[in-house]
């Protein structure tokens, strides 16, 4: 598994635990289901926070 820096850890692991809640939204203001989806969006906040974490894959 790819390694990222502590503060996208921490942004992932936030994002997680909201979409287990039923609280996090994508976008498009649907709720977000897949672990995947929840992951993506955790390390894109970390992004635009300044953490590092690699570019996203075209």
């Amino acid at each position: 598994m790819a390694k990222y820096s502590e503060k996208a850890g921490e942004k992932v692991e936030k994002t997680m635990h909201e979409m287990k809640e039923g609280k996090l939204k994508s976008g498009s203001g649907k709720k977000v289901t897949s672990k995947k989806q929840a992951v993506a969006i955790g390390l894109s906040e970390a992004r635009k926070a300044g953490a590092k974490v690699p570019k996203k894959k075209d």
